[in-house]
C-alpha cells in the first residue's frame, strides 16, 4: 500500500510563499498522476492541482496563477510552490493519486494570516 508523507506547510502572512513536499513510499511512482489537495475547515476536500506522468498539469482556477506543482520521479516526491498566499488558502494539504485514490497521509496544515 503506497504511503504518502507531506512537509513544508506553517504559518506564513499573506502574499507570502511556501513550497509544500510529497514523498510517496513504492517503486512505481513515475506512472501515476499525482495532486495535491486541501480540506479548509468545514469544507470539503478539493483537488487544486495535478501532475501527469509526462508533466502536464492542471490547476483549481482558484490558485491558477500562484501555485505550481512538479514532481522528482527519482525521488518519488511531488511538490507545490504556493507563491501570493491568501487567507482563503488556508487549509490542511494533502497530496494522492487522483485516479488511483490511496491512504491518505497526516497532511500538512498551512496558516495563512492577514
Amino acid at each position: 500500500q503506497v504511503q504518502f508523507v507531506e512537509s513544508g506547510g506553517g504559518l506564513v502572512q499573506s502574499g507570502g510563499s511556501l513550497r509544500l513536499s510529497c514523498t510517496a513510499s513504492g517503486r512505481i511512482f513515475d506512472i501515476y498522476t499525482m495532486g495535491w489537495y486541501r480540506q479548509a475547515p468545514g469544507k470539503q476536500r478539493e483537488l487544486v492541482a495535478h501532475i501527469t506522468m509526462t508533466g502536464s498539469t492542471n490547476y483549481a482556477d482558484s490558485v491558477k496563477g500562484r501555485f505550481t506543482i512538479s514532481r522528482d520521479n527519482a525521488k518519488s516526491t511531488v511538490y507545490l510552490q504556493m507563491n501570493s498566499l491568501e487567507t482563503e488558502d488556508t487549509a490542511v494539504y494533502y497530496c494522492n493519486r487522483p485516479l488511483v485514490l490511496g491512504s491518505w497521509g497526516q497532511g500538512t496544515q498551512v496558516t495563512v494570516s492577514s
